[in-house]
């Protein structure tokens, strides 16, 4: 049967985007249109072929597996580091006062929002110092409006450009995994301006719930350009399996050591 993914109530975005569900999928949840501009110019993707594989629903079982998967595995990785991050949560505190969580309002699974949780890693009135600094800074407003990111972040603090640099920072997104909000492999969680760049690869994006570690996140992270991040997404979920899984698990120990694209 074909559904719209579902949304909260009055935030639409631009041209319908549906997807067929296994019958029963999403019985008795509220659903409405997500609407997408489609921007075909940023599918003219950097030395790779556009991905044009449709996802497909996982089964029931394998389903219930990667759930237990994530729980088992975000509980250990906060039992394993639960000194280490109330060190941390020490310093953070110490060295800028103010609320230890920061939360921002992602997109993850079916297109529902959801609250992401960081470790506060940018001084409290960040998003006043981001406006003032792209109205002055020409050159800053071009990056972020490239990338959503910039290599010199006047809203990070001492401390927080080397919690970032190692990604320490998402530590408390295993709290998200344990809702079922986030998945310890995924896209990484995006805004709600992204989603015109996705244009009907949104579609994808929608259909895996966002990780903590991915084919981006291992692959470059902010070292690659958006057209080739929305690419590594869409290849991911096209081919997501627990061999794919289990790699990129892996391949993130030396990239968060290496700060490999992380600014």
């Amino acid at each position: 049967m074909s559904l719209i993914w579902p949304m909260i109530p009055n935030q639409q975005l631009s041209a319908t985007i549906s997807i067929t569900i296994i019958e029963g999928y999403l019985v008795n949840r509220p659903i409405m249109e997500i609407n997408v501009a489609r921007n075909d110019n940023y599918f003219l993707l950097d030395n790779a072929v556009e991905h044009t594989l449709a996802p497909s629903p996982s089964s029931i079982l394998a389903t219930i597996l990667w759930r237990l998967f994530d729980i088992v595995v975000a509980i250990a990785l906060l039992v394993f580091a639960l000194p280490f991050l109330v060190l941390l949560s020490a310093v953070l505190l110490v060295s800028d006062p103010g609320p230890l969580f920061y939360r921002h309002r992602r997109i993850g699974f079916r297109g529902r929002y959801f609250d992401c949780i960081k470790f506060r890693t940018m001084k409290v009135n960040g998003d006043a110092i981001l406006a003032a600094h792209l109205r002055r800074n020409a050159a800053a407003r071009q990056e972020w409006n490239a990338t959503r990111k910039l290599r010199n972040d006047p809203r990070v603090t001492g401390i927080g450009a080397l919690v970032r640099k190692l990604s320490l920072d998402e530590f408390p997104q295993l709290i998200n995994v344990l809702r079922g909000e986030m998945s310890i492999v995924g896209p990484r969680p995006i805004v709600e301006a992204e989603v015109e760049r996705y244009g009907r690869h949104f579609e994808h994006y929608c259909f895996v719930r966002p990780g903590l570690t991915g084919l981006w996140q291992t692959s470059g992270r902010s070292d690659t350009s958006y057209q080739q991040r929305v690419s590594l997404d869409v290849a991911y979920v096209s081919r997501k399996g627990l061999l794919l899984d289990t790699w990129l698990i892996c391949k993130t120990v030396p990239t968060v050591m290496l700060a490999r694209g992380s600014y």
